[in-house]
């Protein structure tokens, strides 16, 4: 077996330092044949004293200076006698088999140069590393940073860099190459290794079966100083594509990239302006950072030039091989406005795309709010957004002036976020894009998308608007009514009339919305030469997570006054609409009661997040017959307020049996009650009225129990059966697990997928 050093690196930390190397002594690899080596990067806090009490059985140095991350690795190198050299951060544990899976790999193919471990979240839920990815102006990024561990990444593949958190390389090679560049100091110091690495002729291989779980910056939040760690970042970013880019992808990106450096320090400075907690002397301080990190690298600059005179001689690899594993380079990285149009302009005046790949760019947009707490049109585009991030650049702009500026610091998953108020802004966005996908009340905002013979316009009608409206209006007066009517049908117009490609919810619905077509003249020998008409338009149903739901805590159960553990709870998922029916459901409650006091209704949400909704006046009404009949707080319970969308499982896993009633009309026939969705995803028996798309197919699918409207009587009969016949209960339960899997969000959201792989203008559009 070859000896194995794994270099640690602390620097007041010497818990943390302590704690992993216990934790890398219970790898599965013979103590004879590993060494871990700790360097105290001149902590000056007794970190060295404390490390040589606390590990006897390691090698514990002091470097004598704080060297940095580059530094002090190196100095741990000179120390150790490995055949194999291994870092870990000091804030990292490794997985049992972190040694044995890295080597085994090393050991069984000779073009590996280095691995490249998994690294996940300290609880490993999230990841932290499973791929690198690098900018034309030689910024690394991780892919999937921050996203839940799904199994997505575990395959092997080669990389540009690994992650110095967590890597493994021969010590040949290591010396070979001359380690860390200890110009860096820390940041892009793997960036620059791994690059060297692909170089020199050799791979750098992704082994997910090698794992480490990292805490995350433990160390420079010890330094607490952002300019410094921003100087670093641009300063190294420089250095790193001086020495390793060709002489042709130098020419075309330095220039560029330092303006872009300059233009990026001038964006973060004034927003540390804008923010009343920061002075003009912290704005000031960012704003130099690029001008210093410029500074800095022309002094380092006839050393540079040595270097790059090294690596470039001896290159084994051309800069179309590198290009390959750099993943998306058109990656702009930070969101402020007005660096994004400057990075725009920068690669288009330079003609950077002519010689580093981009992805498509997509940007979805709604009119619906974005936040915590979202409705069906939000959570609809949110999972547009995750599930097209992965293959292209995707923006997510909500047009809802209730949504402010700071809707960019929510955790995009993939994806960035706007929020976009004026046409101004709008234009920016779809100047962007090559492909726009979008509901509601764009094309009113954005009229030049009209006329726009380039971009890919993809109009999402899943919610047949003009109808919902005939419900919603039906309390208006006539007048107020039709305008409102003939608003809505010239808006579902002018997006039929401008867009590539269709998106709905159902096969009835793609029937309906074809008629449309046909009365518009969209059906012609043009968009129809050489398909049928149903391929214009996709049907993606509302989805469900592909995560099963996990109840974190009771929402509802010993959480809500007058509900108990053992009570019957019965859950409305979802607002309270003009077309839903609530009014036969509390009647029917009020019909159990008596034979069942312990019977329970919640209803989820009364007021929608969206302040844009009027208030419903059927949601009114329920509360007012739930107060005349002596049911509310005692069988019958409100949420005022609306459930936030990542806290919605513990409410539904705390239920029995889930609810959907409405009226008779013309919406119930073509709607698709996305609220349903949430009901499959939490396992629950469903009752609901006959109808629309899924009460109809209930009994038939085995997954509950259909019931006529306005049925106070059956509908009592069917909840009763659901909530007090176990066995039926649990026979509904186990075919709605089996159901549920076609509504994934990566199965109904897949003719968009495949549509923007191909996309294709409308050649019927004049």
């Amino acid at each position: 077996m070859s000896k194995v050093s794994v270099i640690l690196v602390n620097y007041r930390g010497a818990d943390d330092s302590i704690a992993a190397a216990r934790y890398i002594q219970q790898c599965d690899w013979k103590s004879e044949d590993f060494e871990i080596v700790v360097v105290d990067n001149d902590s000056g806090d007794g970190s060295y004293e404390k490390l040589c009490a606390e590990l006897p059985d390691c090698v514990v140095v002091q470097s004598g200076a704080n060297r940095g991350f580059a530094g002090g690795c190196n100095f741990g190198v000179a120390q150790s006698s490995g055949d194999i050299i291994a870092f870990l951060n000091n804030d990292a544990r490794p997985h049992e088999q972190w040694i044995s899976e890295a080597v085994r790999v090393l050991e069984s193919d000779s073009t590996v140069g280095c691995v490249a471990c998994k690294v996940l979240d300290w609880e490993g839920q999230k990841i932290d590393y499973v791929g690198s990815s690098l900018t034309w102006y030689a910024m690394g990024y991780k892919e999937g940073d921050d996203r839940e561990d799904t199994g997505e990444f575990d395959s092997p593949k080669n990389v540009l860099f690994p992650t110095g958190a967590s890597m493994f390389v021969p010590r040949a090679l290591y010396e070979d190459l001359g380690g860390f560049d200890e110009r860096f100091f820390m940041f892009y110091e793997d960036v620059d290794f791994g690059w060297r690495v692909n170089l020199a002729g050799y791979d750098v291989r992704y082994v997910p079966t090698s794992i480490a779980y990292h805490r995350h910056h433990a160390t420079m939040d010890k330094h607490a100083d952002q300019s410094r760690e921003l100087f670093l970042l641009e300063r190294n970013a420089l250095m790193s594509m001086y020495k390793n880019y060709g002489t042709d992808l130098l020419r075309t990106a330095f220039t560029p990239a330092l303006m872009l450096s300059l233009k990026r320090a001038q964006a973060y400075a004034q927003e540390k302006l804008d923010e009343e907690s920061q002075g003009l002397w912290d704005s000031t301080d960012t704003a130099l950072t690029s001008p210093y990190a410029f500074a800095s690298f022309v002094q380092m600059l006839p050393s540079l030039k040595q270097s790059r005179a090294d690596i470039q001689g001896s290159r084994k690899k051309t800069d179309a091989e590198i290009i390959e594993l750099m993943g998306n380079t058109i990656n702009p990285l930070t969101p402020q406005f007005s660096y994004l149009i400057a990075h725009e302009q920068l690669i288009d005046h330079f003609h950077v795309r002519r010689h580093f790949p981009s992805r498509s760019r997509v940007l979805i947009v709604t009119g619906d709010f974005i936040g915590d707490k979202m409705a069906g049109p939000a959570i609809r585009v949110w999972e547009m957004a995750k599930l097209l991030g992965r293959e292209y650049d995707v923006r997510l702009c909500t047009m809802n002036v209730n949504n402010d500026e700071n809707i960019r610091e929510m955790p995009g998953e993939g994806f960035e976020l706007w929020s976009s108020k004026d046409s101004r802004t709008l234009r920016a966005h779809t100047d962007w894009a090559d492909i726009v996908v979008f509901q509601g009340f764009l094309l009113e905002n954005a009229p030049w998308l009209r006329y726009d013979r380039e971009k890919i316009v993809i109009a999402d009608i899943y919610d047949p608007m003009h109808l919902e409206q005939l419900e919603q209006s039906r309390n208006f007066d006539p007048a107020k009514r039709e305008r409102n009517l003939s608003d809505t049908v010239s808006v579902l117009n002018n997006q039929l009339y401008a867009a590539d490609y269709f998106l709905c919810a159902s096969e009835k619905q793609r029937q309906f919305w074809l008629g449309q077509l046909a009365s518009l003249g969209r059906l012609n020998q043009l968009s129809l030469a050489g398909s049928s008409p149903e391929s214009l338009i996709g049907i993606c149903p509302f989805g469900l997570s592909d995560e099963k739901p996990v109840q974190t805590e009771h929402a509802i159960r010993g959480a809500i006054d007058s509900i108990g553990m053992d009570d019957k709870v019965i859950i409305w998922g979802g607002g309270v609409y003009n077309w839903f029916d609530p009014i036969t459901l509390v009647r029917a409650v009020n019909a159990m009661k008596d034979k069942h006091p312990d019977v329970r209704l919640y209803f989820l949400g009364m007021k929608n997040p969206n302040p844009d909704v009027p208030d419903m006046k059927v949601a009114a009404q329920t509360v007012a017959l739930s107060d005349e009949l002596g049911l509310t707080d005692r069988f019958v319970f409100f949420n005022h307020d609306w459930v936030p969308y990542n806290e919605r499982h513990n409410h539904l896993l705390d239920a029995d049996v889930a609810v959907s009633t409405h009226f008779e009309h013309i919406e119930t026939q073509f709607s698709f009650r996305t609220r349903i969705l949430d009901y499959l995803w939490a396992g629950l028996p469903i009752v609901a009225t006959e109808g629309d798309s899924f009460g109809n197919i209930l009994e038939q699918e085995g997954i509950g129990i259909s019931v006529k409207p306005y049925d106070v009587e059956g509908l009592a009969a069917a909840l009763e059966a659901l909530l007090y016949d176990e066995a039926r209960a649990q026979e509904c339960r186990k075919n709605v697990e089996r159901f549920a899997q076609q509504f994934r969000w990566s199965k109904t959201l897949a003719p968009l997928i495949d549509f923007c792989r191909q996309p294709r203008k409308a050649p019927d559009l004049p």
